[in-house]
């Protein structure tokens, strides 16, 4: 009888581990890669500080794109600043004392993995200025997430400073999903839009779970650098600055609370200390 109750119990203890290890949506098979999507030089980074620490001073910023595989699909998270830079070995001067290179090509990174555009689900966005949206249009396949008050801004007579409408002309829109809030992109929680705004009308984030590497936060362009994720430094570029401090507040306590790694997408040498590609994150 009792060897008859400690099998029951033994069945039942084992039950209850696998359904909890398949509940966990960190023990699902998810990769995450990061890809060298371009890269900034600044002959003045004042304008990522509106209480004037970088004014007059140079930099580099990194512009890489990240690649979420799930067992339910892709998402391209950010798609960098446009391939067709590829094709300038010198780069590119954008004005404003800004520089811009693109070494090798965002597809030609994704063939590496055996990748074509239509075998991405999803295509995400921080935001919709030209260094995050450069090769956005090269993805019709995929359905578009992006933040409701964000497509308004760039679809509005004015579209903000550093926002090129032109890559939604021609865009089935029944292909743009409007992402009100936050949002479970597999749904079982594992990977997570998370809204953000202050740098943009609409600005988000990104929480990837995984099961070897833990929790990664992706910033976007809540912070350009590490002294501003540090010293919670506002960008004169930025549409609210109120907005912008209670998104600080809100990411530092969720990579807090979830013991997140954080990536400052711009920041280079967060970008370096990543596996690179087409080595990844599980």
């Amino acid at each position: 009888m009792l060897k008859s109750l400690l099998r029951v119990l033994s069945a039942a203890s084992l039950l209850f581990a696998a359904t909890s290890a398949s509940a966990d949506p960190s023990a699902a098979s998810i990769r995450l890669y990061a890809l060298d999507c371009g890269r900034a030089q600044f002959q003045d980074m004042g304008m990522f500080s509106d209480t004037g620490e970088y004014d007059g001073k140079p930099g580099v910023i990194a512009d890489p794109c990240f690649l979420i595989v799930h067992p339910r699909g892709t998402l391209l998270w950010d798609t960098g600043l446009g391939d067709a830079l590829a094709g300038q070995p010198d780069g590119k001067d954008a004005g404003h004392g800004i520089h811009l290179n693109v070494d090798k090509t965002l597809l030609q990174q994704l063939r590496e993995i055996d990748l074509v555009p239509d075998a991405i689900s999803f295509v995400g966005f921080s935001h919709l200025h030209f260094d995050h949206t450069g090769n956005a249009a090269q993805f019709d396949h995929a359905t578009w997430l992006i933040s409701r008050k964000e497509l308004a801004a760039a679809l509005s007579d004015s579209p903000p400073f550093g926002v090129d409408p032109a890559f939604l002309k021609g865009r089935d829109q029944s292909k743009i999903e409007q992402v009100d809030t936050d949002r479970d992109v597999f749904g079982d929680g594992s990977v997570q839009i998370l809204a953000a705004p202050g740098h943009t009308p609409g600005h988000q984030v990104l929480l990837v779970r995984l099961k070897r590497a833990g929790a990664v936060l992706l910033s976007g362009d809540l912070f350009h650098t590490r002294d501003n994720q540090r010293l919670h430094r506002v960008p004169k570029i930025n549409t609210d600055r109120a907005d912008t401090l209670a998104s600080f507040d809100r990411v530092d306590r969720i990579v807090a609370n979830q013991q997140a790694r954080l990536i400052v997408q711009h920041d280079a040498a967060d970008f370096a200390s990543l596996p690179k590609f087409p080595k990844y994150l599980d």
